[in-house]
């Protein structure tokens, strides 16, 4: 018979190395998988992940797409140090989008740059009343954070549907389920004439030096680990469990709805059913992967940004579904959990009785 039995200590070289070793299956799987689709997977390797990144352009489209990644997964790392779960970060961004579209839309033909800021206002404060739901009936009715903010993720869905398909809707659109395109003032300014990646890139770098200043120099941040450690020496220094909760779900919700923000001023220019690529899901692996370390936020964004752009590479010269990125996603996250259980325990044989 075979059993786990739990280290008395995990070993904190391997807490950090397990990252990269699941890195390293998720691509031996990844050739496996090209093989099995009966594709080269040399080949396969190349367009997967070098052709993207072959040229500058795709190394913007790299940045472009790890932005909204780095908002969300720091936002989430705040709450997971304290074991506030907020698994609804995708309905987080999806409302913060939509508050950020009403403020462009509002003062559509209006010029300054106070609809930016506005924007950005709104989007913040659009994921965090999302995100208030859960935090108020966990610390009110003690529910579980996980299935309220996760079920929540399909109302936001249903809402941005409703919206684009009725109040939102772009009047000389031809009834396509979209708002107007935004006007310049309401978007983000370009870092370059070259590509697409705006100054969203600078506030997710930004986003990402606050949350290392926040989780690692500050009390407050110092609190939600103790509580995430050591439940109950939290609770014996008198730190407040409903505060860790609210600060955790607020900050995730708070860069989701920024993330949104960024989508809708930025790469898409407007308000669709499709204002997220399921980022809010691929920052829970990115936080995660990253050992909830913002400076591992930054790299394991990239990781994930290459995977989705991998999977678009795959459809186009591979004839394979752009969701194969997914599988990518899935192989990523379970080596990782895998390598995570034999830190923690380790395998005993044990004779069976008769």
């Amino acid at each position: 018979m075979i059993r786990l039995e739990r280290r008395p200590e995990a070993s904190q070289l391997m807490s950090y190395a397990s990252p990269l070793i699941a890195i390293a299956l998720m691509l031996i799987g990844g050739l496996l998988l090209f093989a099995f689709l009966g594709k080269n997977p040399l080949e396969g390797f190349i367009v997967f992940f070098i052709n993207p990144i072959s040229d500058l352009y795709g190394v913007s489209e790299l940045l472009l797409k790890a932005t909204p990644l780095m908002l969300i997964a720091v936002g989430l790392a705040v709450g997971f140090r304290a074991n506030v779960w907020n698994i609804g970060a995708e309905g987080q961004l999806i409302v913060g989008g939509i508050a950020a579209s009403a403020v462009a839309l509002y003062f559509y033909e209006s010029e300054g740059i106070h609809i930016l800021v506005l924007m950005v206002i709104a989007g913040a404060i659009g994921g965090m009343l999302w995100a208030t739901i859960p935090a108020f009936l966990k610390t009110r009715f003690n529910t579980n954070e996980i299935l309220v903010s996760l079920m929540l993720v399909y109302v936001a869905q249903l809402m941005v549907s409703w919206l684009v398909h009725g109040p939102m809707m772009d009047p000389d659109g031809f009834n396509f389920p979209q708002s107007r395109m935004f006007e310049d003032p309401a978007l983000l300014p370009l870092l370059s004439d070259e590509n697409r990646l705006n100054f969203a890139f600078v506030m997710a770098i930004g986003a990402l030096l606050v949350g290392y200043i926040f989780m690692y120099r500050s009390f407050a941040g110092f609190q939600m680990q103790v509580a995430g450690y050591a439940k109950d020496a939290a609770r014996y220094a008198g730190f407040s469990a409903k505060k860790m909760i609210w600060i955790g779900l607020l900050s995730g919700g708070g860069m989701a709805g920024l993330a949104g923000m960024s989508e809708v001023a930025g790469p898409m220019g407007q308000l669709t059913e499709h204002v997220s690529n399921n980022y809010g899901f691929a920052a829970i692996i990115v936080a995660f992967v990253a050992r909830l370390n913002p400076v591992g936020i930054f790299f394991a964004s990239l990781l994930m940004a290459l995977l989705y752009l991998g999977g678009e590479q795959a459809q186009q010269y591979l004839a394979l579904p752009s969701s194969i990125s997914n599988v990518f996603q899935g192989m990523l996250l379970m080596f990782l959990l895998g390598s995570d259980v034999f830190i923690n325990y380790r395998i005993r044989w044990k004779e069976a009785t008769a």
